[in-house]
């Protein structure tokens, strides 16, 4: 069975002192390959996410180019008016620590 695509990669990312994401470093789909390291502001993964952009978390493998060890999913919750990022796809109204990405 074929492994399902995803839009991006990320791995790492930076909160702010209200708990929720500030910017993400993450590489991004290019066609059948992935850019070099992308820096995702919160209000530039939101709009992805809205598009229906497959985002995981996880890290790039040494030496095999797009090749990614994948942890999880990324989902977006809507509570309100706001929205939130998390890796569970039902979540509280805020934004959930990224499970197992390191901060930057």
């Amino acid at each position: 069975m074929a492994a399902k695509k995803f839009d991006g990669v990320i791995e790492a990312v930076r909160y702010t002192s209200e708990h929720q994401v500030d910017v993400v470093r993450c590489y991004e789909r290019r066609g059948p390959t992935f850019s070099d390291v992308v820096i995702l502001t919160r209000n530039e993964l939101l709009s992805r996410l809205k598009t229906k952009k497959r985002f995981v978390t996880g890290a790039r493998k040494a030496l095999m180019a797009s090749t990614f060890a994948v942890s999880g999913d990324v989902f977006l919750s809507t509570s309100g008016k706001m929205d939130y990022i998390s890796t569970m796809k039902q979540r509280d109204a805020h934004d959930d620590m990224l499970d197992g990405v390191p901060l930057f």
